[in-house]
């Protein structure tokens, strides 16, 4: 079955953009020549192609994609992105039986979520 398996973030400030997600998550960016707007191409490191995703139903609170990064801490996650320039829309909770997971915005107003896998994770 076919998998996603690129992602494409919206950002008004490359520079900006780009610092974000090397502070926060360690990409490495590589701005693709020729294109008549910038386009940065993102190396995020070794996978393995594909990501799993979900649908929702949208709402007037609640109609943005968002980016979910798997992280080693929750604790350390939010503390990179607020230092990188980011903010906490939703803080650490659990996943029952998955993990914990929270939700930030970068500096160009995106939502990413953070996630780190727990099974032990309870209300």
């Amino acid at each position: 079955m076919p998998r996603p398996s690129h992602f494409e973030i919206p950002v008004d400030d490359p520079e900006r953009a780009e610092k974000f997600y090397t502070d926060v998550f360690d990409w490495k960016f590589n701005r693709f020549d020729g294109a008549p707007r910038y386009y940065g191409l993102a190396d995020t490191g070794e996978s393995v192609p594909g990501i799993n995703g979900a649908l929702f139903q949208r709402s007037a609170d609640n109609n943005e994609v968002t980016l979910t990064m798997s992280v080693d801490s929750i604790e350390d996650g939010i503390a990179k992105v607020t230092a990188a320039g980011g903010s906490v829309v939703q803080d650490k909770a659990p996943v029952p039986g998955m993990g914990y997971f929270a939700v930030c915005r970068d500096t160009e107003g995106n939502k990413v979520g953070l996630f780190v896998n727990d099974e032990s994770a309870t209300m």
